[in-house]
């Protein structure tokens, strides 16, 4: 076992670790009583069943973590990187489709791990906590559509990032991170039209107070839509949420069946200007930027590591190979990207509160972000309690309660 076999098993340790320690205080955290701010919208019975629901999934969620590390542990020790390897180059399909094959292969296994958990996620949890709606065959039609799309765009790409690092040598990274950005720009285009479509039902909003209320808003802060939207998220959960597709003078808003069931006009007011408060503060394009920086530092130390003898070795490869050295940096990776993914989180916080703030501030109504921020936890069983320490690791949306605090505090010093 060398340096690189070390540096990924410790690393996967420590992230399997954390998530056992922040999931056990988490539970820990669970309180008994509920807390007052919320005595209006959780009855007794509903926040004991919140906390039954962050309990059923918490143990599920490590449940399916285990069995996923212990599958690539076992795969790993038992050389099957390796015996996949020499398998496929035995038929000679050339480096660039022995790659697409080899890393295809390996998801298509990671994915076959996960189904059962997927299928049991969907039809006995969820359905337990009357958020279920999928059936069977909206299920297999989901996975046939998400496979069939994974092929038409990851092969393509795939094979484009597979050829540059096999010709284009030291400059590889280079090309590489330029096509990311470009399919990136291009997919803020073609996802509402043509990608979206293919699983969800996308129907303008019908005239009424709500279109008005909405529309007048957008007017008032001189914020452009090409429309609005009601996607058919009750085909499949219960659950609620609204947000913002497109780009440029393409942008529209989307809202849940489910959320404009459940919400009144002014809550919904609210919840748009969240979103706009989003884009008026730059925080879109902030974070776009941000992903193509954090992309440019993998790809540049992807094209450091990649032909790393040791690497391979770690993985008892007979042979170096692009398509194998993708996947290993990605565990090597592993470090830096869990440090990056904790600072976007903390970053991503941040502009939450921001959006919440604009929305205040351009309503005039707090209370309706609160009202709609209550609603939406209450519909979804939100945990009300997360443990600060889950909060820093994963949470990218700051704890509704935190959120009802600083809203009700901005309110107060107004």
């Amino acid at each position: 076992m060398n340096t690189y076999a070390i540096v990924i098993i410790a690393t996967l340790t420590i992230d399997f670790l954390l998530t056992l320690i922040s999931d056990y205080l988490n539970l820990k955290s669970l309180r008994r009583t509920m807390p007052p701010e919320l005595n209006d919208v959780y009855e007794e019975e509903r926040y004991a069943r919140s906390q039954e629901y962050t309990r059923v999934r918490t143990r599920f969620s490590l449940l399916a973590t285990t069995v996923s590390l212990a599958a690539m542990l076992i795969f790993w020790f038992a050389g099957g990187f390796n015996i996949l390897d020499l398998w496929l180059r035995s038929f000679e399909p050339g480096p660039i489709w022995t790659g697409i094959l080899y890393i295809g292969i390996l998801l298509l296994g990671r994915k076959l791990i996960g189904l059962p958990f997927r299928l049991y996620s969907t039809f006995v949890i969820e359905e337990r906590f009357g958020f279920n709606k999928t059936t069977p065959t909206v299920f297999l039609t989901d996975l046939l559509k998400g496979m069939a799309l994974s092929l038409a765009l990851g092969v393509p790409l795939l094979a484009g990032l597979l050829s540059f690092f096999e010709l284009a040598g030291s400059n590889a990274w280079l090309y590489c991170w330029a096509a990311f950005i470009v399919v990136t720009l291009l997919l803020q285009f073609v996802a509402p039209t043509w990608i979206l479509p293919l699983f969800n039902k996308f129907t303008p909003l019908e005239d009424g107070v709500l279109r008005e209320s909405l529309l007048n808003f957008a007017k008032s802060v001189r914020y452009s839509l090409s429309d609005i939207f009601v996607m058919d998220g009750s085909r499949r959960s219960s659950k609620s949420n609204a947000f913002f597709i497109g780009f440029g003078k393409h942008k529209r808003v989307v809202l849940y069946d489910t959320l404009v069931a459940n919400h009144s006009a002014p809550e919904l007011v609210a919840v748009l200007a969240h979103e706009i408060g989003h884009y008026k503060k730059r925080h879109v394009i902030q974070g776009m930027l941000l992903n193509f920086v954090q992309v440019g530092v993998m790809l540049y130390l992807l094209s450091i590591f990649i032909s790393h003898e040791g690497l391979f070795q770690a993985f008892a490869m007979e042979h170096q190979s692009v398509y194998a050295g993708l996947i290993f940096f990605g565990w090597l990776y592993a470090p830096l990207a869990m440090i990056l993914g904790i600072m976007l989180n903390i970053f991503s916080r941040k502009n939450e509160f921001e959006a919440d703030r604009y929305a205040v501030e351009t309503t005039g109504d707090g209370e309706a972000m609160v009202s709609a921020l209550k609603k939406m936890s209450g519909h979804n069983l939100a945990n009300l309690t997360p443990h600060p320490l889950l909060v820093w690791l994963a949470y990218s949306h700051p704890p509704v309660l935190e959120r009802i605090r600083a809203i009700r505090r901005l309110a107060t010093a107004r």
